[in-house]
């Protein structure tokens, strides 16, 4: 494809906001070589993709969920697996993707890893950990932008769960990731964030898990657990994490302030 343009979305706008198992799906088809005869059409971009059969699919360079496809999906105004596939391949221009690209994180997972970020690594998880909280906002408005909304939820939770998995573990992580928590329950209790189909709180459990292997890999990181004592929250998330303080026999020392920068 000779394009004049640039799309104005990158491939973790396409990842995050499509999820699995739609993006998984895409991704196979563009590494098949499944996405042909691309063209530039000034406005959006337009390909065959071969799926079943043949699907002829169009999607904007404004938005990478603007578009269309013959498929039976498409047909129904429902993102579909032909419409990312030639999204990544404006994106990424044929060329392979990497294995980090391709992943998919669906929850947040331990990394296995311990030690603590330098300041610098700091701050650009602090910078992406605000970016992700963006698409975590209030919900007020018309019935019809519902769906729309709730995608939004979703791209700030996998934007979340992919920054958690990367971090190692240690007193500064926990911390960081502990505020992050609050900052959502707020959300959810004070916010406006309508969580109606348990986004965010399923990925505040999957969290607090992780957050548990951070502890068994390093006792120490249950000193960022302290801050949730006392605490009335949304669901009472923080009680896993209470109770292994309760049980570590730790020292009342407070945590290190390093994280405590304003996400």
């Amino acid at each position: 494809m000779g394009s004049r343009q640039k799309p104005k979305y990158d491939l973790e706008k396409i990842k995050y906001a499509t999820g699995s198992p739609t993006w998984e799906r895409a991704v196979d088809l563009y590494e098949r070589g499944k996405v042909m005869r691309v063209q530039d059409n000034e406005h959006s971009f337009s390909a065959t993709v071969i799926g079943s059969r043949p699907y002829e699919v169009w999607v904007s360079v404004e938005k990478f969920d603007v578009g269309d496809c013959i498929c039976y999906l498409g047909q129904k105004d429902e993102l579909c697996k032909h419409l990312v596939a030639l999204a990544v391949r404006v994106v990424v221009g044929g060329r392979p993707l990497t294995e980090k690209e391709k992943e998919m994180v669906s929850a947040p997972m331990c990394s296995g890893r311990r030690g603590e970020l330098e300041a610098q690594a700091l701050k650009s998880v602090q910078a992406a950990i605000s970016v992700a909280m963006k698409y975590i906002k209030a919900y007020s408005g018309p019935s019809r932008t519902w769906f729309a909304y709730q995608a939004s939820l979703s791209e700030g939770c996998n934007r979340l769960a992919a920054i958690f998995s990367e971090l190692p573990a240690s007193p500064q992580t926990a911390q960081l990731v502990v505020k992050t928590l609050l900052r959502l329950d707020d959300k959810l209790c004070r916010g406006g964030v309508d969580d109606s189909d348990g986004t965010v709180g399923g990925l505040m459990e999957d969290t607090v898990n992780m957050l548990i292997e951070y502890a068994k890999l390093d006792a120490s990181c249950a000193i960022a657990f302290r801050e949730l004592t006392g605490r009335s929250t949304c669901f009472e998330w923080e009680e896993p994490l209470v109770r292994f303080i309760d049980m570590s026999g730790l020292p009342s020392s407070s945590p290190d302030r390093s994280a405590d920068a304003k996400l």
